[in-house]
């Protein structure tokens, strides 16, 4: 739970308000699915003990778009080549009103909920009586488990045009909302709308932030209002209004979008849904609260001063984190530990808190991998290609950083050391965002990192996103951002690679294959189908599905292995073949990533078999590791060349598919796309190229003065002086 929500533990009574734009559809119909959605929700709030409220708006659109067709079709061929007169809006009301109310009535029948319709207007809150025997009825209805339907009385309204009208003790439904609320001593408002909550701007800006908590010292003057409801009303600005005013009488309220099915339910179980308007807001939140992109830019001022530091001095910052890494051992500990019984309470698989646990010598080897990256050879400013273009015109290709780098990973938090310490490495800027499991464990060592820091490049340099929510926002910055780069699984990919313009760096589920052909050496084999599987099946690089040759189903070494596996714990499924010979349970799937002691075993013809069946269930365009156990050369080149994966191993466990393990000294990641980078990404993947072009006052032209030699140079200077 967010824990600026936690009171939502204590939250019974609450009052729903939804939008004109959330009943009805683009046409002015009314949107009978949300509606059956809204009405589902609420029914089972209600059975878990809430009170509940409702109040409606879309009666006037609603009946407006009636109106509209029934004078469509009694018209005149004449009536229809004149201009249509305006309907009446209180007409339109009193239309709108009865469908709505008999839509609400069927549905919540439907799900055995009782409900009661309530059109009050703002001259009966004048009346002191008529507020005493409204909460009295309210009151009384609510203990028998009813929900009441309110809606602002259109149709008898005094106010010379309620529809259009902001006057009187409420002025739209919002509003009433809002008085009702304090009325009945709710104690939360929840406000539903057509977006996701309140933007910094119109939410159609791609500027625009989504404010997770309004802060009005900080807020009301720096937001800028889209258009009204595109059928009622209100707008924006009625509900901040409405929210304001609710939340200084001390009721907590949530604006939030109401075409999800289950965002009312999310905001009660404290998820940081919408945005939230709460009288200790200011408490809670600095008003000088960094927002995504500020985060952002901070980081990429902070990388530039990073790459004017000379060779030396970035190594010897990378020195200090790793010593400060050791200094700290007790306290990131202590930390990773309580992130391990939290989730262990919480019931998280035992995959994830493998993951999520830092074992001991963990923090050493940590630090080791560090001291690994900065004595390695300096990265940025080497001369890749040096060309003469003419006389006196000398052409350098040259690398340098990414800039900004955004990676979103889970579970593993030495994840958060070894992709900070290759951005200093490499001179890019950083933004982390890890998953709430390890919360207290990337904390501190965020903390710590960024405590040796000089002040001369900035602590900003390492950005540590606190919320999951303010992600939408950063994936939103492909002018501030340069590569996303998510740590995860398969549907964390996918729905990072759906949502951003930033070009993504990732790898899919990590299907690795070892096949063991009919020449393999038995203890050769058994060693590595052991290691690949055993070793830590929770990690991408482990085997998940076993090929094996037919031959060897008869010679023995087949049964070997499995009993091997089974010596170890490992549950074993079967492919068509293997689950009819072998008698063992069919695998649901040959393309799964078990993430835990559990392989899929498979029977093949052959060597092009193998091939055919990774390329098949490994979904060759995003395949990982995958390794031949062998003696026999020629199998073995054909199938290093022919197996279209990021990496491909002859007689070595799949665990090799590792930064450490390659000499890179550490990884963001492994890499299954095709462009920039592939296999684990150390620090080359970190880096891209720029030219420098250096003369002595030559021009075009039109290329009429200019004798191009184009002679290759040999970089007698293998990095900028700058980096020397």
């Amino acid at each position: 739970m967010d824990p600026t929500r936690a009171f939502m533990n204590d939250v019974k009574r609450l009052i729903v308000k939804v939008g004109t734009a959330v009943v009805t559809r683009h046409d002015g119909r009314l949107a009978v699915g949300r509606l059956g959605a809204l009405c589902e929700q609420l029914k089972e709030l209600n059975s878990q003990g809430y009170e509940i409220v409702l109040v409606t708006s879309g009666a006037v659109g609603l009946g407006r778009q009636r109106l509209r067709y029934r004078k469509l079709v009694n018209s005149s061929l004449a009536e229809l080549q004149n201009p249509q007169v305006e309907l009446d809006g209180k007409a339109c009301a009193a239309v709108g009103q009865n469908s709505l109310m008999a839509l609400y009535d069927i549905l919540f029948s439907q799900l055995d909920v009782t409900s009661s319709q309530h059109l009050v207007t703002d001259n009966d809150f004048r009346n002191d009586s008529f507020r005493t025997q409204l909460s009295e009825t309210v009151k009384s209805l609510l203990a028998l488990k009813v929900i009441p339907v309110f809606n602002e009385n259109d149709a008898v309204s005094t106010r010379r045009a309620p529809y259009e009208d902001s006057s009187g003790i409420f002025w739209d439904n919002d509003s009433l909302a809002g008085l009702l609320a304090v009325e009945v001593k709710a104690d939360l408002l929840v406000l539903l709308s057509d977006v996701e909550g309140l933007y910094s701007g119109p939410p159609s800006d791609p500027d625009s932030e989504l404010i997770h908590t309004y802060i009005q010292e900080k807020h009301q003057a720096e937001i800028t209002f889209g258009d009204k409801s595109r059928l009622g009303r209100g707008s924006m600005t009625a509900k901040v209004d409405a929210a304001v005013c609710a939340a200084s009488s001390g009721i907590p309220v949530v604006i939030t979008s109401g075409y999800a099915t289950d965002n009312i339910i999310k905001v009660l179980q404290g998820k940081p849904v919408g945005t939230l308007f709460h009288k200790d807001a200011h408490l809670w939140s600095s008003i000088k609260e960094v927002g995504a992109r500020e985060m952002a830019v901070a980081a990429r001022e902070c990388s530039r001063w990073l790459q004017t530091l000379k060779s030396e001095d970035r190594r010897k910052l990378l020195l200090n984190i790793a010593d400060a890494l050791e200094a700290n051992e007790s306290s990131i500990l202590t930390e990773n530990e309580a992130d391990v019984a939290a989730a262990e309470a919480e019931g998280y698989e035992k995959a994830l808190i493998s993951r999520l646990a830092l074992k001991p010598g963990k923090i050493a080897a940590l630090a080791k991998s560090i001291r690994v990256i900065a004595d390695m050879e300096e990265p940025i400013g080497c001369i890749l290609k040096k060309t003469e273009l003419a006389d006196g015109l000398i052409l350098e290709k040259t690398t340098c950083p990414l800039g900004v780098l955004l990676i979103i990973f889970e579970s593993r938090p030495d994840a958060l050391v070894q992709i900070a310490s290759l951005a200093i490495r490499t001179g890019n800027g950083l933004l982390l965002k890890g998953g709430k499991e390890a919360r207290q464990s990337n904390a501190i060592l965020h903390k710590i990192i960024t405590s040796v820091i000089p002040e001369s490049i900035g602590d900003k340099l390492i950005g540590l996103v606190a919320s999951r929510e303010d992600i939408p926002d950063l994936l939103k910055l492909d002018d501030v951002i340069d590569l996303v780069i998510p740590r995860g699984s398969n549907s964390l990919v996918s729905q990072i690679k759906s949502s951003t313009k930033i070009p993504v760096l990732s790898h899919a589920d990590g299907v690795c294959h070892v096949y063991v052909d009919k020449s393999a050496n038995t203890e050769v084999a058994k060693k590595i189908v052991l290691d690949a599987k055993i070793d830590y099946p929770a990690a991408c690089n482990a085997m998940e599905t076993l090929l094996v040759h037919t031959d060897l189903s008869s010679s023995g070494l087949l049964n070997e292995l499995l009993a091997e596996l089974r010596r170890e714990g490992v549950t074993l499924y079967g492919g068509p073949k293997a689950s009819s010979l072998l008698k063992l349970p069919e695998a649901q799937s040959l393309h799964h990533e078990y993430c835990s002691l559990a392989c899929t075993v498979e029977i093949v013809d052959d060597v092009e078999a193998a091939i055919d069946h990774i390329h098949l269930h490994g979904r060759h365009v995003v395949s990982h590791t995958d390794c031949i156990v062998t003696n026999d050369l020629e199998v073995a080149e054909t199938f290093l060349h022919r197996v279209d994966s990021a990496a491909v191993f002859h007689n070595a466990s799949t665990w090799f598919c590792d930064g450490a393990r390659f000499g890179l000294g550490a990884e963001v990641g492994v890499s299954t796309s095709r462009i920039h980078a592939r296999g684990p990404v150390g620090v080359e993947g970190l880096l891209t190229t720029r030219w420098i072009l250096r003369g002595s006052g030559q021009v075009v032209n039109g290329d009429k003065g200019v004798v191009y030699s184009h002679k290759d140079l040999p970089c007698k200077h293998k990095y900028n002086l700058f980096q020397s």
